[in-house]
């Protein structure tokens, strides 16, 4: 758990030169909605995660709302790509609204540029 909270710490330091002020507690809340809703089981992120569903490169090809529609239609977004891994990622249309947005935020947030 304080590996996490270590993990977390260095990528918000690092995000604060390069996400407006505005937005930072999106991020933030994004980053707690991705911890608390276990992404982690299925993805990665830096390394971070299951490897068997990197998310870094594929977020750097996706738009925001292609980031939202993956969350909320995952198995239209599955057969739209061509995707073929299993089990097939449950859908996150149940957060509320501000989750949701703060979560495609957090995601956004680690686009490589």
């Amino acid at each position: 758990m304080r590996s996490r909270v270590v993990v977390a710490a260095f990528v918000l330091s690092a995000l604060s030169w390069a996400v407006p002020a505005f937005a930072r507690g999106s991020v933030e809340r994004g980053m707690k909605v991705y911890a608390a809703q276990k992404c982690a089981m299925c993805h990665s992120l830096a390394g971070k995660g299951n490897v068997k569903g990197p998310l870094d490169e594929a977020l750097s090809k996706l738009s925001n709302d292609e980031i939202r529609q993956w969350l909320v239609n995952p198995v239209e977004m599955r057969e739209k790509a061509h995707a073929e891994r299993k089990p097939v990622m449950k859908s996150f249309s149940t957060l509320s609204k501000d989750d949701l947005d703060a979560l495609v935020a957090y995601l956004s947030s680690l686009k490589k540029k």
